[in-house]
């Protein structure tokens, strides 16, 4: 028992100050965010911390296996991906819908920051845990696995955006709702895609795991219920039914296409 927690005391370490960086990024640019009024650096605030406690975990775990790399590697591209997408989006449309009422409560808007800090160091708990093991193992199908899966979740996310934004900047289509390409067979398929990525990038880093470091499966369990029943859908879904509710299209769109997953039958 004495040495299993004391080969689980670098990891805490490095999960302990990470969090104190993540929370003092976040907190810190609530203050800043709050006197302007603004939520237009908040989902840059939010990647861009994915990729520093990446590095961070890196560094302070001072080893650089190829397993490591990878996922880092991973986590790397798809917050630099994320985090220009929706910096550029809130820029070109002026405002961020969830921020409409948040930015001028003070209350409400601190608990959207310390829920992105949350959100950011439970996410990253996998690849955090990974990185901190000095200890390597040789490759197995449970790492191809995992990183099969971000692939596929990642392109998911990738096209669903795509398909999206070309679809609202078509003059054509102002004022309609989506229901074409992956949109005609999952209403989110860009959440899908986010939930199916960190699904991938838990199976991976748990090549390495021990213990009570399987409990990181949280992480897409935590990405899963955002998704479905905080941030994500919920929001969208009401916007759509406030939006198109009288629209009969709408309606039938809604009775057959999946919120989330695509019927395979």
């Amino acid at each position: 028992m004495g040495t299993m927690f004391s080969s689980l005391r670098p990891t805490m370490h490095i999960l302990a100050r990470s969090a104190v960086v993540d929370f003092g990024i976040q907190w810190g640019l609530f203050i800043i965010a709050a006197a302007l009024k603004t939520e237009k650096f908040y989902d840059l605030a939010g990647s861009g911390t994915f990729l520093l406690l990446t590095y961070l975990s890196l560094k302070w775990g001072e080893t650089f296996h190829f397993r490591q790399m990878v996922q880092s590697g991973m986590v790397g591209v798809w917050g630099l991906r994320l985090g220009m997408y929706l910096f550029s989006r809130v820029l070109s449309e002026g405002e961020d819908r969830r921020f409409r009422h948040a930015k001028n409560n003070l209350g409400l808007f601190f608990i959207y920051w310390t829920v992105q800090a949350v959100w950011v160091w439970v996410t990253l708990l996998p690849t955090q845990i990974l990185n901190a093991e000095k200890n390597d193992r040789p490759l197995t199908k449970r790492d191809y696995v995992g990183w099969g899966l971000f692939v596929v979740g990642f392109l998911l996310e990738i096209v669903a955006d795509y398909q999206k934004a070309a679809f609202r900047a078509n003059p054509d289509n102002v004022g309609k709702f989506i229901n074409t390409g992956l949109w005609s067979i999952s209403r989110h398929p860009n959440y899908l895609g986010e939930i199916i990525l960190w699904a991938g990038l838990y199976i991976s880093a748990s090549s390495v795991m021990t213990g009570k470091q399987y409990l990181s499966v949280i992480s897409p369990m935590f990405v899963y219920f955002l998704l479905t029943r905080v941030s994500g859908i919920p929001i969208l879904e009401k916007y759509g039914m406030k939006k198109w509710g009288n629209n009969n299209l709408y309606r039938d769109y809604v009775n057959k296409t999946p919120v989330l997953w695509p019927k395979l039958w």
